[in-house]
């Protein structure tokens, strides 16, 4: 939380639970992106200041309820104080990201934007099935060879777009790949399976062999991935 928003006028608790972060998902994806040698962008703030997956005119960017619990500081926000936000801590986010999709490219390289997410393993008193989540917008040519991948594993549920959708106009997806036309997918993990370091260490290892397979089964605007890759003992567990 930035010091200047305090804690928006809620217990402390409440930021160690799904309603301020997703669990796992900052770990989980500074992991693979050593795995792969490339570049990352993590969200900074907690998604109660601004929510940084989300286009700057969506009405729940910042949000005054969630999972049933009043933002005390958010309820009556008004629009130039949401603007104001925008443009201190989401806009710089996006900045970021635009970046490095312009780095990658000038050295004649055709980025593919993979966004990191995890998701609660019951929402309101409903147990979800998945283990993963594979969202994206309208653009299949990196999400379908991913869950086909996925669903080797016999023990695996995949969701595809859920428990979310990936098709929300002017989010991360839709900016930055759609409207690049580059490749993405938004990867939901399951928290319980990156709650700890184990967990993410696991989790990476199987997502980083899974990745790789689906870029290579992509087609041509792929980089083929030809080092030999040493495939861990057990990947996963459901």
């Amino acid at each position: 939380m930035p010091s200047e928003l305090k804690t928006l006028g809620l217990p402390q608790d409440a930021f160690k639970t799904h309603i301020a972060y997703d669990i796992g998902a900052g770990a989980l994806t500074s992991a693979l992106a050593k795995r792969f040698r490339a570049p990352s962008v993590l969200g900074r703030w907690s998604r109660l200041v601004v929510d940084l997956n989300r286009g700057h005119d969506d009405p729940t960017v910042v949000m005054r309820l969630s999972d049933g619990l009043i933002i005390p500081k958010n309820r009556n926000i008004t629009q130039p104080e949401i603007d104001a936000r925008i443009a201190r801590y989401h806009e710089p986010y996006h900045a970021q990201i635009e970046k490095c999709i312009v780095d990658i490219q000038t050295e004649s390289q055709t980025p593919i934007l993979i966004s990191i997410h995890s998701f609660t393993p019951v929402w309101r008193g409903n147990t979800r099935p998945w283990q993963y989540g594979i969202l994206w917008d309208r653009d299949e040519r990196l999400a379908r060879p991913l869950i086909k991948r996925l669903r080797r594993e016999k023990k695996l549920k995949i969701g595809e777009n859920e428990p979310y959708v990936g098709s929300l106009e002017n989010d991360c997806m839709y900016r930055h790949g759609t409207m690049n036309c580059l490749p993405h997918v938004l990867i939901e993990v399951r928290q319980d399976l990156i709650a700890n370091e184990k967990g993410v260490s696991n989790i990476a290892a199987f997502l980083e062999l899974a990745l790789r397979d689906a870029i290579n089964a992509m087609g041509p605007v792929s980089i083929r991935f030809t080092q030999p890759l040493s495939i861990p003992t057990h990947l996963t567990k459901p």
